[in-house]
């Protein structure tokens, strides 16, 4: 029972960590008041560049760090087309995922022979074990003996938290994605502000991708992301729009992830079909947004392009 109980809490918080990274990316860049759509994508790149710079220079510490550029730099065009030509934010945000799609998959059967995926990657990022704290049962082998992802996750979530509440730039970024006409008032850069956290999470988003394919994965195909973007966004809306709220919203969704594999492992498949397994945590996001979604309170600015001087 405890090795059972042991498994579902490694499990979720594997599979929760690049849900996390995402959804924090995304609560950045809605805060400022620009809704990003293109969080699929942008961990499609992610995933996509760390394999790829992971199989060259065989560091997947510079995999990530390839990734989370890619990441910044995808986030540009959403960042052009929301701010400066303030283009339908939801439109560009799609665009954003099948540009990502299209041309990771494209470049990975240019560069691999017409493989529809990398190689397997041998250099992994490895899970850290914590002295002591990862001794500790139950809890010591899923939060203590952990992948460097996860502990990436955890401060990233800290961090945010303490950037959004306790600093001038939190202010001011939540000032634009509240009232963008106050901000520009008081001397705020509503476009510099808006910019930056686009680009923040495209680096967030990208991370996460990036996870998918060199530490929990070890591979890159174009059915590496899945649909994680997207439940990243259910948990920045379940979450609220605020980063604890985000970390327990992703660790609900990998929860759900995890019941549907230690379900298969242990048999559940005699029972209930492994496809309905499997159709868990999608089910279980409409159901959550079903749920909460009216009661979320969204940053009154999202998704509304800032007009300099209008009312």
């Amino acid at each position: 029972m405890t090795d059972m109980i042991t498994n579902i809490l490694t499990t979720t918080v594997l599979y929760s960590t690049p849900l996390i990274l995402a959804a924090m990316g995304g609560l950045f860049s809605e805060r400022s008041g620009v809704v990003n759509i293109g969080l699929e994508g942008l961990m499609t790149i992610g995933a996509f560049t760390a394999a790829v710079a992971t199989l060259g220079t065989g560091n997947p510490w510079l995999g990530l760090l390839f990734a989370m550029l890619a990441g910044m730099i995808l986030a540009v065009p959403h960042a052009v087309a929301s701010v400066t030509f303030k283009a339908d934010q939801v439109v560009s945000g799609v665009a954003i995922n099948f540009l990502a799609l299209g041309l990771s998959v494209y470049l990975v059967k240019h560069l691999y022979d017409g493989a529809g995926q990398t190689p397997v990657v041998l250099n992994k990022l490895e899970a850290v074990k914590i002295p002591l704290l990862g001794d500790i049962p139950v809890l010591g082998p899923s939060l203590f003996n952990a992948l460097p992802t996860t502990y990436i996750a955890i401060l990233v979530v800290i961090v945010g938290s303490f950037l959004l509440y306790r600093t001038p730039f939190g202010m001011r970024l939540r000032a634009v994605g509240e009232h963008p006409h106050a901000a520009e008032t008081a001397g705020i850069s509503v476009a510099g502000m808006r910019y930056i956290a686009v680009i923040i999470s495209g680096a967030l988003a990208a991370i996460g991708g990036a996870g998918l394919s060199i530490a929990i994965g070890s591979e890159f195909n174009q059915g590496t992301v899945a649909g994680q973007g997207f439940i990243a966004l259910a948990a920045l809306i379940f979450g609220k729009w605020r980063p604890y709220g985000v970390l327990g919203a992703a660790a609900f969704f990998g929860f759900s992830v995890a019941l549907a594999l230690i379900g298969q492992l242990i048999g559940l498949t005699k029972v209930v079909p492994s496809e309905v397994l499997s159709m868990l945590p999608y089910v279980l996001t409409i159901l959550a947004l079903a749920g909460f979604v009216g009661k979320a309170e969204a940053p009154a600015a999202i998704g509304k392009p800032y007009e300099k001087g209008s009312r």
